[in-house]
């Protein structure tokens, strides 16, 4: 997340991040159009990938959380027998093999990874052993032993084959690397793989089809920049929601537990005040008080 100079910007803005970038990097171009004080992302792309990257900007920044934890779509090429040191197409090639596998072979493969499933994170990943990320340890040629992670493949499609390439999408929890799918898929198929392009389509219920790129923003006005931003709930849309009266959305402001006989129970909530003003989240315990969250400071 970055701070700086700037005005107090709110919302969330759906970016078409390009290839070749970091999100932090398309982050901080797309804080500089808007001129927003604060920012954050919700989850970072790898450069090489493009596609769906939320932004925060000041209060949204509150939420990002929610979106990191939600599931995501992808549309992933993969090329057969060839594979590198990093999993995909910035790393250098280890291994060719002949590639003769159908595409029956390769639905009959990909099955095998619907549904729960362990995947290994590879070195080449933003996780930290002793504080250090591990890609700094695998450029430094090093390997450390990882624990696998058990993830979620909740739809598995191949798309297209060609030759030795072929297109898969994905629907999958978070934590779920698909340069390592791809790896694993590969290895499967006797042949070998790695990620040659990725592209984010979905994040929870934000999809990419909404999104604007960098060249589209930066060609707007000023004003038509802060248009594309959608309200700071738009992080929030798969919780439920509880409206309070002004006397009651004073006391949330504060801080207050409501004893409100609320439902859901044991769930989180986005709370609103009578005018579908958002106050922010909070969780309902077991006896139906509202406990605030995250709340959202009054401009």
């Amino acid at each position: 997340m970055g701070k700086s100079r700037g005005e107090r910007v709110n919302g969330v803005l759906l970016l078409d991040k390009p290839g070749g970038m970091t999100s932090n990097s398309a982050l901080q171009r797309a804080r500089r159009l808007l001129n927003a004080a604060k920012a954050g992302h919700t989850g970072t792309l790898d450069p090489m990938a493009t596609g769906l990257l939320p932004l925060t900007f000041g209060e949204a920044t509150k939420f990002s959380a929610d979106l990191l934890n939600a599931d995501k779509s992808y549309r992933a090429t993969v090329r057969l027998g060839v594979t590198t040191s990093t999993g995909d197409a910035d790393g250098a090639v280890l291994e060719r093999r002949t590639v003769d596998v159908s595409s029956a072979d390769i639905d009959a493969v990909m099955a095998r990874f619907v549904g729960a499933i362990e995947q290994m994170p590879p070195m080449h990943s933003a996780l930290k052993r002793d504080g250090r990320p591990l890609y700094e340890l695998a450029r430094a040629g090093l390997e450390v032993e990882r624990a696998p992670r058990q993830i979620t493949v909740h739809q598995l499609t191949l798309v297209e084959q060609c030759a030795d390439e072929f297109v898969f999408d994905v629907d999958c929890s978070k934590g779920t690397y698909i340069r390592v799918l791809a790896e694993d898929i590969g290895r499967a198929l006797g042949c070998g793989a790695h990620l040659s392009a990725l592209r984010r389509t979905r994040a929870g219920q934000l999809c990419l089809g909404d999104a604007v790129g960098l060249t589209a923003l930066e060609a707007m006005t000023p004003e038509a920049r802060r248009e594309t931003l959608l309200p700071e709930d738009a992080l929030l849309a798969s919780l439920a929601t509880v409206q309070l009266d002004d006397v009651l959305a004073g006391r949330f402001r504060q801080g207050q537990r409501l004893a409100l006989d609320a439902e859901p129970r044991g769930r989180r909530v986005r709370v609103y005040g009578r005018t579908n003003e958002l106050l922010g989240t909070a969780t309902i315990n077991e006896w139906g008080v509202v406990e605030p969250e995250r709340l959202i400071t009054s401009s």
